[in-house]
């Protein structure tokens, strides 16, 4: 108290600023129930709002350091119980209530918003069940959503790696509880769909109170989730209450264990897998080669039953094929030719002679001159030396002819075809050669068209 002596003198502003401040001292650890308005997020992080009631407004300020524990932060219209000290400030001349905890007082209100927040993502389909994604079979790494510290992360990665030792597992820590904990656990996500580290993503914590699952109720972090490219496991614990992020997420799992069984199968029940797989292969491989060696000695044994048949056919086409070319052969048509015109010259020649043998005879009956005989042999021999001529053509038409002037016949070895030009044949290809005098077997070594 202020002695009635010492009124006497003036007190400077910080002196009574000061004094205030020691006599605001006792009021510490009070609760004030009110409602919020104009909350402001000032420099630093901390918190300006005001708390009042129908009558009175009270300054109020929610330090940066105490707005991270909070289960959530104050909204403008809404009622809370406050926690907290009287303070003065002499720099500004402000009385400010300092608050370290904010409780919930109307959790009916909260509620009630929350399910305004259902009901407009369930028109949305953010609840459909065909909007939920897939998880992975096997993903190369899980990404986990929780706080660093705590049991949740250590069962977690304790079951992944129990049922896949070598699982890549990323950790990104996030705040779960508190005025902060939405826009933390919005960032993450966001972070684990930029860096595309993993492939499936577990959000986690260990259960807790309504309120303190709060931050898993808020717009914010639903939104992150239904935005997110990779699925979402959610695991928050016991909890009578499903959170909206449970009901948007693609996998709902009531504890991490559950969620760490759910991504990643057991590599010892893989490895079984594969080796049933294996073995199962083995034996209908082994069963198709038998069926194939079966239908293999049925077409040999065929194959020798039709073979001398077919060996018969070819022979008699072979021969017959023979028989139509030594026809059409060229030294066989220039022997028939050559046949015909002796033929021709042998009749000629009888002709002639008999010919000749009348008009003498009748000559010498008519004593005709002796120039008739004359002309009938000179005809004869102009016509014995055309027919040399022709024979003579004709043998330098003769392949055999060509071949003796250094030329040869080349053929494919396997289809018998004449080669006239380079595209005709192709690099390793057998030919046979046809000279003059005896064959030759070569193979193509350079083609130059």
């Amino acid at each position: 108290m202020i002695r009635p002596e010492e009124a006497q003198r003036p007190y400077t502003v910080t002196e009574l600023a000061n004094e205030i401040r020691r006599e605001l001292r006792p009021l510490t650890a009070l609760l004030v129930k009110g409602e919020v308005s104009g909350m402001k997020q000032g420099a630093g992080g901390h918190y300006n709002f005001t708390i009042r009631d129908g009558v009175s407004r009270l300054d109020a300020v929610l330090f940066a350091d105490d707005a991270r524990r909070v289960t959530t932060l104050p909204e403008d219209g809404q009622v809370f119980v406050f926690r907290g000290r009287v303070d003065f400030f002499g720099k500004t001349g402000r009385l400010s209530f300092i608050t370290d905890q904010v409780e919930f007082d109307d959790v009916g209100k909260l509620r009630a918003r929350l399910e305004e927040l259902k009901r407009r993502l369930e028109v949305e389909g953010a609840f459909a069940p065909t909007r939920k994604r897939r998880l992975p079979f096997l993903p190369r790494a899980v990404a986990l959503v929780t706080s660093p510290t705590g049991a949740v992360i250590h069962d977690l990665q304790e079951t992944i790696w129990e049922r896949y030792p070598n699982m890549g597992i990323v950790v990104y820590p996030v705040q779960v509880q508190g005025a902060a904990a939405p826009m933390s656990v919005s960032r993450a996500l966001r972070r684990c769909n930029e860096e595309a580290l993993a492939q499936v993503i577990v959000v986690a914590r260990g259960g807790g109170s309504f309120e303190e699952l709060y931050a898993f109720n808020t717009e914010v972090v639903a939104r992150a989730i239904l935005g997110s490219a990779l699925p979402v496991v959610t695991a928050l614990g016991h909890t009578s209450d499903r959170t909206v992020a449970d009901m948007v997420a693609d996998v709902e799992a009531r504890t991490p264990t559950e969620a760490g069984s759910r991504v990643v199968p057991k590599k010892a029940d893989l490895i079984s897998l594969l080796r049933e797989r294996e073995r199962r292969l083995d034996r209908e491989t082994n069963q198709r080669l038998l069926r194939e060696a079966e239908k293999l000695q049925v077409r040999k044994a065929r194959l020798v039953q039709i073979l001398p048949a077919m060996v018969r056919t070819r022979a008699d086409r072979l021969a017959h094929a023979a028989a139509n070319l030594a026809r059409l052969s060229p030294v066989q048509q220039v022997a028939r030719r050559e046949d015909a015109l002796r033929e021709r010259a042998r009749r000629l020649v009888s002709a002639g002679s008999a010919r000749l043998t009348r008009s003498r005879n009748a000559l010498a009956s008519r004593r005709a001159p002796d120039r008739i005989e004359r002309a009938l042999l000179e005809r004869f021999a102009v016509a014995t030396r055309g027919l040399a001529h022709r024979r003579e053509r004709l043998l330098a038409l003769s392949p055999d002819a060509v071949l003796s002037r250094g030329y040869s016949i080349t053929q494919d070895a396997e289809t018998g075809a004449v080669v006239r030009v380079a595209s005709d044949t192709a690099v390793d290809r057998k030919l046979r050669i046809r000279l003059a005098a005896g064959r030759l077997g070569a193979r193509v070594e350079q083609v130059e068209p």
